[in-house]
């Protein structure tokens, strides 16, 4: 009996080992919110604890720009939480595994890369808005925009602070709108006057309504949901949709193509196409990929997802380099240096 114990302790003691030896560590680049990161990969290891992520977290220009660089030395395995437009030229390089995950027929088909089979998935959409604080409006004697074209005018000089598109995917999902909306010169006109007006470009997507939300400024040029979250905790924020219509991208997955840990990347990419994955999505953002899923937001605005423009995704990934150039060349000189 006791020689029977011994044996299977052994066994165990050797199947632990053995697990040990098999457990494979995956490198993960994103741009998801860094406040995020833990929950995603305590969610993902409950189903598959063999398999560690070490991720790469910073905003989506300067990811965009690593995954680029590095383009012919592969250092990522998996690219999970980055925008569409960004994986669309990686696509256009050749820098993409193409994988149909498990399950992915039952995400909302605008979400997925139309190549057959895809080399990206989408997770969740985030959409432009502008976050007006209420109580530092009335102090300064401004009135609550409702267009993009409103916020050129006179009274918001100094008033309004957006992301730098370089470095910020929400800054170029603005950018790429305003030039789809307003035509090519008709969009550069447009910045050149709200540029008047701007009293910094940040480096981060949620910093401007952050900040308007905190009463540094009365306006900030970000996305609903962090404006919708930042009212929730009490924040005097009126979460407008500027009539002209929004610009918005998708947080997307991909394998990063030529990865040695192949069959670990496709199985983390197999769980982030499912129901509870999405579920973990509609945490941060109110529109997910798996239809069914997404549950009402409070302070949420009702009119936004019908104010969402045709976005051309083709055209703002094709165009990215020639358009952050030019905008880097008229407007740089108000960001925010690099911390």
């Amino acid at each position: 009996m006791v020689q029977i114990k011994k044996l299977t302790l052994a066994t165990v003691a050797g199947l632990f080992v053995a697990n040990s030896v098999m457990a494979t560590e995956l490198t993960v680049y994103t741009a998801v919110e860094a406040e995020d990161l833990k929950r995603y990969a305590e969610e993902f290891n409950k189903a598959h604890p063999d398999i560690k992520i070490n991720w790469v977290r910073d905003s989506t220009g300067i990811v965009t720009a690593k995954l680029l660089a590095e383009k012919n030395n592969p250092q990522a395995d998996v690219i999970w939480g980055l925008a569409a437009t960004s994986l669309l030229l990686m696509k256009s390089e050749g820098m993409l595994e193409p994988y149909a995950p498990k399950g992915v027929e039952k995400l909302d088909k605008k979400f997925v890369d139309k190549s057959t089979p895809p080399t990206w998935t989408g997770m969740d959409a985030w959409v432009a808005s502008v976050c007006f604080n209420t109580v530092e409006g009335e102090k300064l004697g401004l009135k609550a925009p409702t267009s993009w074209k409103d916020l050129t005018k006179p009274e918001y000089k100094g008033h309004v602070i957006m992301p730098n598109p370089n470095s910020s995917g929400t800054g170029f999902l603005d950018v790429s709108s305003w030039l789809q909306m307003f035509g090519e010169e008709g969009g550069w006109e447009y910045m050149d006057a709200l540029h008047e007006n701007i009293a910094r470009y940040t480096h981060s997507g949620s910093k401007p309504c952050k900040l308007a939300a905190a009463g540094e400024i009365p306006i900030g040029i970000s996305f609903a949901f962090r404006g919708a979250k930042s009212k929730a905790e009490g924040a005097p924020l009126d979460i407008i949709v500027p009539e002209e219509g929004v610009g918005w991208d998708m947080e997307a997955t991909a394998i990063v193509a030529g990865t040695p840990n192949m069959e670990a990347a496709k199985t983390l990419v197999d769980w982030t196409v499912t129901k509870e994955a999405n579920v973990m999505y509609n945490t941060g953002y109110a529109v997910v990929a798996y239809p069914g899923v997404a549950k009402p937001v409070e302070f949420f605005p009702e009119n936004l997802l019908e104010k969402m423009i045709d976005n051309d995704f083709e055209y703002a990934a094709n165009n990215r380099k020639a358009i952050l150039e030019e905008w880097q060349k008229r407007y740089d000189s108000k960001s925010e240096a690099k911390s």
